[in-house]
């Protein structure tokens, strides 16, 4: 058995996000060293906190300063921090209830090792030297065994507010495409398109994914299809695409291959974007190196006739 194709493959991306009043207030007090905190109906205290009630769904917007200092109520030893995390070496995460408050904030515990924790410590935040309105403006916690810090009583107003928030999105993970993908990539370095037939319904499909969409059986028999196929839907891309050197409009096509029973989807180029239409036929075009066709282009065929594709649509 040929070996299986596997790949690292890195999904990244920032997201941004608006911030309502509770948490403009929460992340701004985080700049000037301040947890604020807000009270439910009942007299609970929640940090961080949220903005309608866990309980009733109210709206709630009566914010309250709580300590700097608390108690871990759980934790877990992290025996090799990971890019990204708030510490370098190996820490505690833990929840730690901040005096004044009534449910815990997950975080960072800065200790030289597991044997230095245990549920109930007592715990302070470390600022981080540069603040910007984020949670990351609480460096992390560490050990404290001081008297319970009071809060001043800050009233959650402050000027310049952080309205808006930028958190970096990140993925990274290994990709195999399976056996029979891996089949179908490999064909296409020969520059043939590989399908697989389903032993029931007999149906060819590719690109194939090792079983029948509609039968639910794995499938096995390699079927070459193509290389010329039938435009069955299309759409016209007005917007240019982030290191994609294609010049806009262009047209993004379904294509059924001659033999297969299921349409994939290719450029079509070698014609006006407002020429493109159902039952165009086309063939691919292949270049240097190339693994895959870099788009497709007419055969000068006459158009195929909608009865032989309109199931493919």
């Amino acid at each position: 058995m040929p070996e299986v194709l596997k790949a690292p493959l890195v999904v990244e991306f920032p997201f941004t996000r608006s911030l309502g009043p509770v948490q403009s207030a929460f992340l701004t007090g985080l700049r000037e060293r301040v947890v604020l905190g807000v009270r439910t109906a009942d007299g609970r205290t929640l940090v961080p906190p949220v903005e309608y009630d866990p309980v009733t769904a109210e709206d709630i917007r009566d914010l309250v300063e709580v300590a700097p200092t608390g108690t871990v109520t759980t934790w877990a030893w992290n025996h090799a921090p990971r890019r990204g995390q708030p510490l370098t070496t190996p820490f505690a995460w833990a929840l730690v209830r901040l005096d004044g408050a009534d449910t815990a904030l997950l975080h960072a515990l800065d200790a030289p090792g597991p044997d230095a924790v245990h549920t109930g410590m007592r715990v302070r935040i470390r600022w981080a030297a540069e603040r910007t309105g984020a949670i990351t403006d609480i460096a992390c916690f560490e050990p404290y065994d001081g008297g319970r810090a009071e809060p001043v009583g800050h009233t959650g107003e402050f000027e310049h507010p952080v309205t808006g928030i930028v958190a970096a999105a990140r993925l990274d993970y290994t990709y195999s495409p399976g056996r029979a993908q891996t089949a179908y990539i490999n064909a296409l370095s020969g520059r043939r398109t590989v399908g697989e037939r389903c032993p029931s319904c007999r149906k060819v499909y590719v690109p194939p994914r090792g079983a029948c969409p509609t039968c639910g059986v794995a499938t096995s028999e390699q079927v070459e299809v193509g290389p010329r196929g039938t435009v069955t839907t299309f759409c016209i891309v007005n917007i240019k695409a982030k290191n994609l050197d294609i010049e806009v409009p262009y047209v993004y096509a379904h294509i059924a291959l001659d033999g297969a029973d299921l349409a994939l989807h290719g450029r079509i180029g070698g014609i006006p974007y407002d020429e493109v239409r159902m039952g165009l036929r086309v063939e691919p075009v292949w270049t240097e190196g190339s693994r895959y066709p870099d788009h497709y282009r007419p055969t000068g065929e006459p158009d195929a006739d909608y009865d032989t594709y309109k199931e493919l649509l």
